[in-house]
């Protein structure tokens, strides 16, 4: 935890740097840039991880569903599901969500008393739905802006606000009940490739349709997050860029050199 957590301070320490330098020149940005400032690491961070996915991940993940029964492999999620709703309702209390936290809170207590410790979702089948909220949304709730896009080796996409919560997202295992090294690394394995086989359907989608995987990628994320955030209810974000000609003026309105602190948080939103 202690070389996780330190890591990722001197990587947004080095990424703050690159930040600065790339915006000390003043020129406006687009809407791509002013998103993405670190385009040319994340790209080339993308690619490691979409050929490490190809080498490892993928594979593990499709042998894994072809020979764990699909009844113990929604089991599996299931367990794992259930970890993350105690994260979840300790999130919704934090963003003052009482009924959601209870409700996850009910989600835990039915499925680990009558779901075999939450192999089985007895609670969906109630109609107590998980709520799946995170230490990155409360921050977002609170008002703090995404900040730029981030692509971590291994991890994947992430912000600035995100990846200074990913130490302790990234906690919120069952390994932390484990006592053993080993035991450690494979349930935190079994995790990561159950994750994976999920997603078979959604990697091979995003191969047909998409033409720059890495935008698509990248945008979806973005957007997925700020609708987690809202609960689906997002705010219309202002584009900076918004002020140019009018048609029916000859002249583009004045605007002020730099936007207030409020109004940042609030575009970042």
């Amino acid at each position: 935890m202690r070389r996780l957590g330190a890591f990722f301070i001197a990587a947004l320490l080095v990424l703050l740097t690159g930040c600065a330098t790339t915006t000390a020149s003043g020129e406006r940005k687009t809407a791509a840039q002013r998103v993405d400032p670190w385009e040319s690491w994340n790209r080339k961070v993308y690619v490691f991880n979409d050929k490490l996915d190809e080498a490892v991940l993928k594979p593990v993940a499709t042998t894994y569903t072809k020979v764990v029964p699909q009844p113990v492999r929604r089991g599996v999620d299931n367990f794992f599901g259930n970890v993350s709703d105690v994260w979840s309702a300790f999130n919704n209390l934090l963003q003052g969500k009482l009924a959601k936290g209870m409700q996850d809170v009910m989600r835990v207590g039915t499925n680990t008393l009558f779901g075999l410790g939450g192999f089985l979702d007895v609670a969906s089948e109630l109609g107590v739905d998980r709520q799946g909220e995170d230490l990155g949304q409360t921050l977002g709730r609170w008002g703090m802006a995404p900040g730029p896009y981030v692509v971590w080796p291994v991890l994947g996409s992430s912000t600035l606000r995100d990846s200074l919560v990913l130490p302790l997202d990234a906690q919120v295992s069952p390994a932390l009940a484990v006592t053993n090294d080993v035991g450690k690394y494979a349930v935190t394995g079994l995790q990561v490739v159950n994750q994976r086989a999920k997603l078979l359907g959604a990697s091979g989608l995003l191969n047909d349709i998409a033409f720059d995987k890495y935008v698509f990628v990248r945008d979806a994320y973005l957007q997925r997050r700020r609708s987690l955030v809202f609960d689906g209810d997002a705010p219309e974000e202002k584009d900076p860029d918004d002020d140019a000609l009018d048609p029916g003026k000859t002249a583009p309105e004045p605007r002020p050199a730099a936007p207030s602190a409020s109004a940042a948080s609030q575009a970042g939103q």
